[in-house]
C-alpha cells in the first residue's frame, strides 16, 4: 500500500493544474482499496459554481465512479483543510478518512476553527491526517496569492 505522502503528491499535481487555470491551488484525490477512484482541482472561477472546490469534485467523481453516493472505504486526500461546505459532503458521504496538508486557520472545518468531520453529534465522523506535505501545500498558496498580488499590483501602475 502506497503512503499518504504518495497520494497527496497526487493532490499537489491537481493543485498545480488548478494555478494553471488561475485557480487558487487546491487538489484532491480520493482513494479505495489502495487505487486512486478520483482526482479533481478547484474549478469554481472556471466554471462558475460556488460548490466547485476540489474536494468536492473529487467525491462526486468517486460517487460516479463506485456507483453511490456512499465512500465507505475511501479516504480522501486534500492539499488544504476542507472548508465547512466540504466538511459536510465528506460527513454526508461517508467518507472513512480525510488527509489534509496545509490547515486552514479562517476556514479549516476538519480541526482549525471547528471539527465538523469528527464531532460526535454527526451520523458519521471520519479520520482526520493533518499536516501531510504541510510545507509543500503551504507554499503552493502562499506563491499562488503573491503572485496574484503582485500582478494586481503591477496592473494598478498603469
Amino acid at each position: 500500500m502506497r503512503s499518504h505522502e504518495y497520494y497527496m503528491s497526487l493532490a499537489l499535481d491537481e493543485a498545480y493544474q488548478a494555478a494553471k487555470k488561475g485557480e487558487v491551488p487546491i487538489g484532491a484525490v480520493v482513494v479505495k482499496d489502495g487505487r486512486v477512484i478520483a482526482r479533481a482541482h478547484n474549478l469554481r472561477e472556471t466554471i462558475q459554481l460556488p460548490t466547485a472546490h476540489a474536494e468536492h469534485l473529487a467525491m462526486e467523481q468517486a460517487a460516479r465512479e463506485l456507483g453511490t453516493w456512499r465512500l465507505e472505504g475511501c479516504t480522501l486526500y486534500v492539499t488544504l483543510e476542507p472548508c465547512v461546505m466540504c466538511s459536510g459532503t465528506i460527513v454526508m458521504s461517508r467518507v472513512d478518512q480525510v488527509v489534509y496538508g496545509a490547515e486552514d486557520p479562517k476556514g479549516g472545518c476538519s480541526g482549525s476553527l471547528m471539527n465538523l468531520i469528527e464531532d460526535s453529534r454527526m451520523n458519521h465522523r471520519a479520520k482526520v491526517v493533518k499536516g501531510v506535505l504541510a510545507y509543500s501545500c503551504s507554499q503552493q498558496l502562499k506563491t499562488f496569492f503573491k503572485t496574484l498580488r503582485q500582478r494586481k499590483k503591477q496592473e494598478n501602475k498603469f
